[in-house]
């Protein structure tokens, strides 16, 4: 047809076109038609001339069902999957917050694949995952674009534990047993974290393309091409968007932190007010706000406030059990009610006056259990820490009579509120022996009851055992001899 076509144009005296011919492979040959005289047409052809590596190695179909078939493009090439950063992992992941909104931390073993841009969950390995997977399914996944990676031991209590937070307020915890695994972990996606806040997580390694969603392809640009170096304007909507998320969040950590700082700062500042304006104990102590306690307050502190030299508290309990509980079964040795004797307590310390032959004491187990706590809750024991020690070295003397000079001299040595309180005690405790056959009450039970209550060590950094038993002998010694070291006339 061609040389048919020719014969005919000799024959009627035209000119021949003029073309030019090309004959290097993948050349693209343009018409270009051209007027040179009237009635008169040159067609020209002109050749633009591509390089093999820019052409595309396989046709794009522009059919949406096939679009939506192909994979995202990487490095400019049609169909080729997604570069893998990191192969897949057995790690534990635990999802502790979605979209801001806290969730139950629920920790679960998920086979783990870095992407370019994103961490994937699967609940196997990838390849078996993949071939379960139901149609219309995705893995879930990690959007790492604008996420921030750090360590993490409050959100907790495991080792070897990272935290991911997404740009949108997703919270994730990766862990793994092993510090060396969870350490590539990190790095890596650290590694991809970074590289996406600068720009280049989306593009291949040195090539440039534009990536888009499954439904569409990576398009090449090229210098000969129109618009080469220019992006698109949907390219940059979706980059302006991009970096306004990353500024909102990077601006809203910001001033989340600033304004808690000024939070703590105000609280200090309010709080420093309210210690200098606040009133002395004194004032407190002269308007009746605060009341001196009993329980709890210094032997020697107690007594100068009472104008005595054993407080009246203790006057008042051995006086009611003198008059109602020396033959009482199990005296000092069985335990009153808790609570009745905490709201004695009470009474005691707001200096209410005290009946304890009311029907609410009638109990005397309850009178003992109160005035027991009394001699515990002492800031310094009875016997005073100084002197434990020196009662310990006393009692180990062999001699009965060196022993108790050695005591009596210790004794006589302590505090005068101490060594009142310890006269009267031990006088009532003598008459608790007294009716041993009716109370069941021996020496030796009495020092059990009372030997940790008196005396214990300032440091207590021995054996306990060690000193209860020095303590238990210390008391039934002195009670057994407390005529002689008291001079005590029963």
């Amino acid at each position: 047809m061609a040389g048919t076509r020719i014969a005919h144009l000799q024959k009627a005296g035209r000119p021949l076109p003029q073309t030019l011919t090309v004959a290097s492979p993948g050349s693209v040959q343009l018409r270009m038609k051209t007027t040179s005289s009237p009635g008169e047409r040159l067609s020209q052809s002109k050749s633009m001339v591509l390089q093999d590596s820019d052409l595309p190695q396989k046709p794009i179909s522009r059919h949406r069902r096939n679009q939506s078939q192909h994979g995202i493009a990487g490095a400019g090439v049609m169909g080729t999957s997604v570069s893998v950063e990191l192969q897949g992992e057995y790690l534990n992941k635990a999802k502790i917050s979605d979209g801001g909104k806290k969730q139950r931390k629920n920790w679960t073993s998920t086979w783990v694949v870095l992407d370019a841009d994103q961490l994937t969950f699967y609940k196997e390995s990838k390849q078996e995952a993949l071939a379960n997977l139901k149609p219309g399914c995705k893995p879930d996944g990690v959007d790492l674009c604008g996420a921030v990676i750090d360590w993490t031991t409050e959100k907790s209590s495991r080792k070897n534990v990272l935290q991911i937070t997404t740009n949108t307020g997703s919270e994730y915890l990766l862990q793994a047993d092993s510090y060396a695994t969870i350490c590539k972990w990190y790095d890596a996606i650290k590694k991809t974290v970074n590289s996406l806040s600068n720009g280049s997580g989306s593009l291949g390694s040195g090539k440039k393309g534009l990536r888009r969603s499954t439904s569409t392809e990576s398009i090449p640009r090229h210098s000969s091409l129109p618009a080469y170096g220019s992006a698109s304007p949907s390219t940059k909507q979706r980059s302006m968007v991009y970096r306004r998320s990353i500024n909102m969040f990077t601006s809203s950590k910001l001033k989340h932190s600033i304004s808690d700082s000024a939070d703590k700062s105000g609280v200090k500042s309010r709080l420093k007010k309210f210690i200098i304006r606040r009133p002395s104990m004194k004032t407190l102590q002269e308007k009746g706000i605060i009341k001196d306690r009993v329980f709890g307050c210094h032997l020697l502190t107690l007594c100068e406030r009472e104008g005595t030299t054993v407080p009246s508290f203790v006057k008042l309990c051995l006086e009611t059990v003198e008059r109602r509980g020396l033959t009482v079964d199990g005296i000092y040795r069985v335990s009153g009610n808790l609570s009745t004797v905490q709201k004695l307590r009470f009474m005691v310390d707001q200096e209410e006056e005290l009946d304890l032959d009311a029907s609410q004491w009638e109990d005397i187990h309850v009178v003992t259990g109160a005035l027991k706590m009394f001699f515990r809750e002492l800031p310094e024991p009875l016997f005073p820490f100084r002197f434990f020690e020196l009662f310990v070295e006393a009692i180990k003397t062999k001699d009965r009579k060196q022993k108790v000079q050695a005591v009596k001299k210790l004794i006589h040595q302590l505090p005068l509120p101490n060594l009142d309180t310890m006269k009267l005690l031990f006088g009532h405790l003598q008459r608790v022996l007294t009716c041993s056959t009716k109370n069941l009450m021996s020496s030796q039970g009495v020092s059990i009851v009372f030997g940790p209550t008196l005396m214990w060590p300032e440091m207590d950094c021995g054996n306990m055992a060690y000193n209860m038993l020095y303590q238990n002998q210390i008391v039934e010694f002195i009670l057994m001899e407390s005529r002689d070291i008291f001079d005590l006339d029963m």
